[in-house]
C-alpha cells in the first residue's frame, strides 16, 4: 500500500508581511488539481491552516486569498492512505477534530469529521492509520493506541500498552514515529524521563516491534552504535523496495544541563554517537552489524534532521553542521543519500539557508528514484516550491504560493 506522510505543526511568521488572505479581491484564481497544499495565513497570532488544490508544483501561481478550505484549530497536521487525506487537530492534550477529504474535478470534498485524541505518532498500517498517544512522566506508564478505518472513517479499534516495557531501564519510551514494516508496527524510541525528554541513556538506539492489530509488543531491537532513532514528531525509518530497513539519528539526546543555574530546566546535548544510519536487512529484526554509514564524516560535518524516501534507495535529507545542531533544529541544507552506495551529494539550485525562514517538514515523491517537491518559505516573504531532482542533485523552482507558509504537500488520485 503506497501513503504517504505530512504534518502541518507549527506556525512561524514571516518577517516580512505577505498579502492577508482576508482581503476582498484575489487576483490569483483558484488552481483546482490533484496536489493539496497546507498553507498557515500569516498572522500575529494563532491561525487556522487552508487547504488548496493545484494542478502543477512546476510552475504557476496558487493563494489562499480567497481560495481554499480553513481548518479547525490552530496546529494541524495531516495523513494521507486509501487515497484520502486526514487533517488531524493537535490538541495540545485536548480531543480535536479529524476531517476526511477526497479531491473531485480537482476540488477538495468532505467526507467525514470525527473527534480523536491528540496523538504524538501516527502512520497507515494495512487499511487503518495507527495513532499513539504516550506519557511523559515515570507515574503514567500507559500509552493510548487508536485505529481509524480509513474505509469506514471511523475507530475500529483501540487499547493501551505499557510505554515502559520497551525501555525496561526506569525511563519511558517515547515513540518518534511508527512505520508498518510487514506485518509488523516498527516503533523507534527515545528514553526520557519526564516531559523535558531528559535520558541516562544518550548513546542507545532501539526499535520495538508490536504485532498487529493486537499491539503485543513481540521484540526491540537495540544498537550502541547511534543514539536514538528519529527525532520528535519525525519518522526515522525508511523501508526500500527489497524490504531492507534504513534508520537514521541526529544524535541529540539531551540530560540536566547542572552547570547551569537553572538546574531544573536547563538541557544539554549527552550524545557522543555521530549522526549516522543503520540497517536491518529484510526478514531479519537486527540491527546489521556490517553496514554503518557515518553521515558526518560523509557528508563533511552535518547531521541528518529529517528525510524522504523517493524510491531507489535514494533519501532527500535535511542536514545541519554538526556544531549547531540540536534537538529541535531543522537543517536548512538539502542533501541526496544512497543508502546502498554511501554518498552524499548537496543540491544545488537551492535558497541560501540564511535567506530561509522554514521548510515544509513531509513532503510529495512520486517515488520515482529522482523526484522530490518541498515547500520554502524565504525571510523575503515569498514562498515557492522546488522539484527536487536526485539525479544530478539539482532543484528548480516551481509553484509559487501567496498567502502563508507551506506546511505540508501531498497528491490523491
Amino acid at each position: 500500500m503506497k501513503a504517504k506522510l505530512t504534518k502541518a505543526f507549527m506556525a512561524i511568521a514571516f518577517a516580512a508581511a505577505l498579502t492577508s488572505c482576508k482581503k476582498e479581491k484575489n487576483d490569483v484564481p483558484a488552481n483546482p488539481g490533484n496536489f493539496i497544499l497546507a498553507v498557515t495565513p500569516v498572522a500575529s497570532t494563532g491561525v487556522a491552516d487552508y487547504l488548496v488544490t493545484a494542478g502543477d508544483l512546476e510552475s504557476g501561481t496558487v493563494s489562499i486569498a480567497g481560495n481554499g478550505v480553513e481548518q479547525d484549530g490552530t496546529y494541524r497536521y495531516y495523513v494521507t492512505s486509501n487515497n484520502k487525506f486526514f487533517s488531524m487537530l493537535y490538541g495540545q492534550g485536548n480531543p480535536g477534530a479529524v476531517t476526511t477529504y477526497n479531491i473531485q474535478g480537482g476540488k477538495l470534498t468532505k467526507l467525514s469529521n470525527f473527534q480523536s485524541e491528540t496523538v504524538q505518532a501516527f502512520a497507515p498500517v494495512n487499511d487503518d492509520i495507527l495513532m499513539l498517544k504516550i506519557p511523559r512522566n515515570l507515574t503514567t506508564p500507559l500509552a493510548n493506541w487508536y485505529s481509524v478505518n480509513t474505509n469506514t472513517l471511523l475507530i475500529a479499534r483501540e487499547g493501551t500498552i505499557n510505554a515502559q516495557e520497551p525501555s525496561n531501564n526506569g525511563e519511558t519510551a517515547h515513540f518518534s514515529w511508527i512505520k508498518q514494516v510487514g506485518n509488523k508496527v516498527y516503533a523507534p524510541y527515545f528514553s526520557i524521563t519526564g516531559s523535558r525528554f531528559w535520558t541516562k541513556f544518550p548513546d542507545n538506539a532501539w526499535i520495538a516491534v508490536y504485532s498487529y492489530p493486537e499491539m503485543k509488543l513481540e521484540k526491540v531491537i537495540k544498537d550502541d552504535r547511534t543514539s536514538f532513532i528519529g527525532r520528535y514528531f519525525v519518522d526515522g525509518l525508511g523501508v526500500v523496495e527489497n524490504g531492507d530497513v534504513y534508520a537514521f539519528s541526529s544524535s541529540v539526546a539531551v540530560d540536566d544541563n547542572t552547570a547551569t543555574p537553572d538546574i531544573l530546566t536547563d538541557s544539554k546535548l549527552t550524545s557522543t554517537k555521530p549522526s549516522a544510519i543503520t540497517k536491518i536487512k529484510a526478514g531479519t529484526t537486527e540491527f546489521d552489524l556490517t553496514y554503518f554509514y557515518n553521515f558526518e564524516t560523509i557528508s563533511g560535518g552535518y547531521v541528518i534532521t529529517n528525510w524522504l524516501y523517493i524510491g531507489n534507495n535514494n533519501f532527500v535529507v535535511n542536514a545541519e553542521p554538526k556544531a549547531t545542531k540540536g534537538p529541535y533544529v531543522s537543517g536548512k541544507a538539502i542533501g541526496i543519500v544512497n543508502v546502498a552506495d554511501k554518498t552524499f551529494k548537496l543540491v544545488t539550485g537551492l535558497p541560501a539557508a540564511a535567506d530561509i525562514q522554514s521548510l515544509t517538514a513531509n513532503n510529495y515523491t512520486p517515488k520515482d528514484g529522482k523526484t522530490a517537491y518541498m515547500g520554502f518559505n524565504l525571510k523575503d516573504g515569498t514562498t515557492y516550491i522546488y522539484k527536487i531532482d536526485a539525479s544530478n542533485a539539482t532543484a528548480t523552482r516551481g509553484l509559487k504560493v501567496e498567502g502563508g507558509l507551506i506546511t505540508a504537500i501531498q497528491h490523491l488520485q
